[in-house]
């Protein structure tokens, strides 16, 4: 793991540590932005800060910078009342994907504390397995049922466990393909 990555990773611990995630925006973008911000801060320049640039993933192209802040005030407005209405909101998060770099791990912790405001729970990141949870998050802007039924089984009320917490950052670090070194991660 590069020492950016360690880092970043040792900042979102610190994230949970502080209690600083407790005075974090609930679902809004400012809220992503804090997230990301902590995360990243002193590593990137754009920490914190919503793309200028358009990018893309294989062949997937997310939003344009064009629509990206119109976007992403309609995604505020979107309902978080119901499990699904939460994937929904994230899938479309997902598709707006704000920043240059750390979407999927700023946006995992953002989709943990809706889940944990609105409905007492949290994903058990852990049991998450990594290729399941990836094809998932690729099909899921045409239909996003395989990424809830994934998500809905891993689904723990235990919304204050720190290793639960712990172990879900270094499974979100796995999913973006930086493999355990020396124990580390």
């Amino acid at each position: 793991m590069k020492n950016i990555d360690k880092k970043s990773l040792a900042n979102a611990y610190l994230l949970f540590e502080t209690n600083h995630i407790e005075s974090i925006e609930v679902g809004t973008s400012k809220g992503l932005q804090a997230i990301h911000k902590y995360i990243f801060d002193e590593l990137y320049d754009f920490a914190g800060k919503i793309r200028t640039q358009n990018i893309s993933k294989g062949d997937f192209r997310f939003v344009s910078v064009l629509y990206l802040p119109e976007i992403l005030g309609k995604l505020e407005q979107m309902p978080e009342n119901t499990f699904e209405e939460i994937i929904v909101k994230y899938v479309e998060m997902n598709i707006a994907h704000p920043f240059m770099e750390g979407n999927g791990r700023t946006m995992r912790i953002w989709l943990d504390m809706i889940l944990k405001k609105k409905l007492q729970k949290v994903v058990n990141w852990q049991f998450v397995d990594k290729t399941l949870y990836l094809q998932a998050m690729e099909r899921s802007p045409i239909n996003d049922l395989e990424l809830r039924t994934l998500l809905a089984a891993h689904l723990t009320d235990d919304v204050n466990n720190r290793e639960i917490i712990f172990k879900g950052i270094e499974q979100s670090y796995y999913y973006e393909g930086y493999e355990k070194e020396n124990d580390e991660i």
